[in-house]
Parts: structure tokens; C-alpha cells; sequence
């Protein structure tokens, strides 16, 4: 979770998808592991062979239930505008479908510039060097991962399933406790002139 907070309405999909499945789902334990693509948590509750058609549902309940419970993260819209105080732009790459990314950067107020989702880890990598991304925020070790792979500088916040001090071992360039130090070491950063 870097701009929204999103386990609120996972949960709430999580708990959905149980009861219309039968299958007991621990939706607190889903989200205590945000990050990876859904196929894969998915897979930790049902048969291999049901993973699709419950990820088809899952994505059919979410914009209903869980867009809408969203909120941004502390120091979200603080973090955006400072980096368009500086003339950037803000990107929001996730792994999550296009769709709800901008169901809920459209919900949120989120003044983002593009949005690219299904992408996961290194493959984020792509999208970012496209982009000509001078730094890439994100929580979790495959962030680290993405910011890498797209020649990013790697700025992590301990909001998702990683501490600061397991995401500067996990070899982030930066890492930060929360969005709300975001501001302050951007502001700090000797690499404006990269900023796109």
C-alpha cells in the first residue's frame, strides 16, 4: 500500500468471495501479504484448478465492494504534490487491473499523470523505464525489484508487509517508516534534474 490504502475493501471482496465460493478465507491474513498478483493469494485458499474462474469473480465483486472503501495512505497527496512542485509526473505502476487502479485513483482524488497495472516485480520495470522514471516508490521487496529493473532510484515506505530495516536489506535505495516522510526527502534529493 504506497498512495491507498486498499485492505479495508480486499477484506471485504476476500470475505465476499468466501461466502459465494464455500471456501473459509482469512481475509486478515491476505491482507497482512499485499503485493503480489491476486492468482497467487488465490492459490494459497483454493485447487490450482480454481484459481482462474475465483480471480474472474473476484475482479467482478471488487469494483462494488472494494473501490469504494479505499482511502489514501498519510502523506499521500502531500507526496504527489511535491513531486509536482518540482515539474514531475506522477506514474502509479501496480499490480493491480487497469481498471480498479483507476477506479481507485479516481475515487481517491489522486492526481496522477498515468496509470499502468498487471504488472508485478521486475516486470513493473518496463513501464518505468518507459516512463523515464528517475525514482520509484512502492512497498514491498519486488518494488525494490521494479525500481531496478527500470533504472530507478529505489524509495521504499514500511506501509505494506516489510519493515524499513527488512526493505533496506532487501537492498531499497531509500526507506522511508511512511508516505509522510515522503515530502521532506524528496525535497532533499540531489537528482531534480532527473526528474520527468
Amino acid at each position: 500500500m504506497t498512495l491507498a490504502d486498499t485492505r479495508a475493501g480486499i477484506a471485504a471482496v476476500y470475505d465476499e468471495l468466501s461466502v459465494r465460493l464455500g471456501v473459509p478465507i482469512d481475509s486478515a491474513a491476505v491482507v497482512s501479504r499485499l503485493g503480489p498478483p491476486l492468482e497467487m493469494e488465490l492459490a494459497n485458499w483454493l485447487p490450482p484448478e480454481e484459481v482462474l474462474a475465483a480471480a474472474d469473480l473476484y475482479r467482478e465483486i471488487y469494483p462494488e465492494l472494494g473501490v469504494p472503501v479505499h482511502t489514501a495512505m498519510a502523506g499521500a497527496y502531500e507526496a504527489i504534490e511535491a513531486v509536482r512542485a518540482r515539474g514531475g509526473r506522477v506514474i502509479v505502476v501496480t499490480g493491480k487491473n487497469l481498471r480498479d487502479a483507476l477506479g481507485t485513483v479516481k475515487v481517491l482524488g489522486l492526481a496522477v499523470d498515468e496509470v499502468v497495472g498487471s504488472v508485478f516485480g521486475a516486470a513493473k520495470g518496463s513501464a518505468l523505464a518507459r516512463f523515464g522514471a528517475a525514482a520509484y516508490v512502492g512497498d514491498h521487496v519486488a518494488d525494490i525489484e521494479a525500481a531496478r529493473a527500470g533504472g530507478a532510484v529505489s524509495v521504499t515506505v514500511a506501509t505494506g508487509p516489510y519493515t524499513a530495516g527488512e526493505l533496506r536489506e532487501h537492498g531499497a535505495d531509500v526507506a522511508l517508516s511512511d508516505l509522510t516522510e515522503f515530502a521532506a526527502w524528496f525535497a532533499g534529493w540531489r537528482k531534480h534534474d532527473e526528474v520527468r
